[in-house]
């Protein structure tokens, strides 16, 4: 019974990472697509479960949204966006639920905080706003008083604490919309879909066995990590270029900027990280300057993320982990390829989504490294927190 009850948490880890992979593709298609704003209401789109499809239905959405008229080639995409989020939250639930099982409050907790969520949702479409925000806050919370009350090994604890992420997620996207595109709140999700699936795919992982025999890796454990946050902090810089619409600020001009090496930059202005409420986000409010601050702010990250990387990579290598060292290149070297075609060729939809897909692809490889230089667990360990 244990080892059946465990091969199901590894084959739920794997299958949420893999969908948690494409959700955060499907999310940046969205983004990168101008369909962010396609559906101006949450979790509704125009007042229904799936989106208007007849023409009185379309006649409806347009007098309910008159600020907002409907486009058909958009909604679908914002919709289903918001289907497959759900269906993840639903497979990252039953997988906190069952590494969660062995102890009843942990158990319990997990239970109503799903709860609290699905009830805060309702009360959110009804207009109860602050009662909403109050259960969003205890479905972040008893998950996470779950996660750290389980004790080892890390992979429950993470299974757990990718609930509470969910919930949070799920928040960032209700103010994407409800907050026009807000950059801060775009990064964030885009953060809040990144941090999603390191945590199901470490946890995935860990409980397929990816560890050492030994402590013979622990010398260079500390670079990856380091590597991890690194990449993440590209990414999230990244995520600002995106969502201040600061991807083509140079033109497409490469390694050059509108054809200097020093064009006019606003660094205050482009880093300006709260600017208030009610402003409309859709297609940037910056001028040229400080979105080429953005821009170049990006590429020298990416120059310093790509030296650290390639160091990394043969490091590894060295050290005896010649797969990982050969994925992290390969990986690195196309997402340097990718972000230098999407200025090139204008910001093509299929390579700026692929962007996004392959960074998440690089954060998987240096997971994976991380993950193979730790000691493996004992069978008592897994015995001892798992399921009976």
């Amino acid at each position: 019974m244990r080892g059946r009850s465990l091969n199901v948490l590894r084959g739920l880890a794997l299958l949420a990472a893999v969908f948690a992979f494409g959700v955060v593709m499907f999310g940046a298609f969205v983004r990168l697509s101008n369909a962010g704003l396609s559906c101006p209401d949450w979790p509704t789109c125009y007042g229904r479960a799936t989106w208007p499809e007849q023409q009185h239905e379309i006649a409806q959405a347009n007098q309910a949204f008159p600020d907002r008229p409907y486009e058909t080639h958009k909604a679908w995409r914002e919709q289903v966006h918001r289907f497959l989020a759900g269906t993840l939250g639903t497979l990252v639930f039953a997988l906190a639920l069952i590494a969660s099982w062995r102890r009843p409050w942990t158990r319990y907790a997990v239970i109503v905080g799903a709860v609290c969520a699905a009830i805060g949702v309702g009360m959110y479409i009804r207009g109860e706003h602050h009662w909403s925000l109050l259960l969003s806050m205890l479905a972040i919370g008893l998950p996470l008083i779950a996660a750290l009350g389980l004790g080892r090994p890390g992979a429950w604890r993470i299974s757990v604490l990718a609930l509470s992420v969910v919930v949070f997620q799920a928040m960032l996207g209700m103010w994407t919309v409800t907050l026009l595109l807000k950059p801060i709140v775009v990064m964030g999700h885009l953060m809040g879909g990144i941090t999603t699936f390191a945590l199901l795919a470490y946890a995935a992982l860990r409980f397929n066995g990816v560890s050492a025999r030994d402590d013979s890796y622990a010398g260079v454990r500390s670079a990856v990590a380091f590597g991890i946050v690194l990449l993440l902090a590209q990414i999230a810089l990244g995520g600002w270029t995106s969502s201040n619409y600061a991807a083509l600020a140079c033109g497409t001009d490469f390694p050059k900027c509108l054809g200097q090496w020093l064009p006019p930059t606003d660094f205050h202005e482009g880093f300006v990280l709260w600017r208030g409420v009610g402003v409309n986000y859709e297609g940037g409010v910056l001028d040229m300057a400080a979105r080429s601050a953005i821009q170049i702010a990006h590429r020298i990250g990416a120059l310093v993320v790509f030296c650290y990387l390639a160091w990394l990579s043969h490091r590894v290598s060295r050290r005896g982990l010649r797969a990982q060292g050969r994925a992290i290149a390969l990986v690195l070297v196309t997402q340097v390829l990718l972000g230098i075609s999407n200025v090139h060729f204008g910001l093509p939809l299929p390579v700026a989504t692929l962007h996004n897909g392959v960074a998440a692809l690089l954060l998987f490889t240096l997971l994976a490294t991380l993950a193979r230089t730790q000691k493996r667990q004992g069978e008592g360990m897994f015995n001892t927190y798992g399921l009976h």
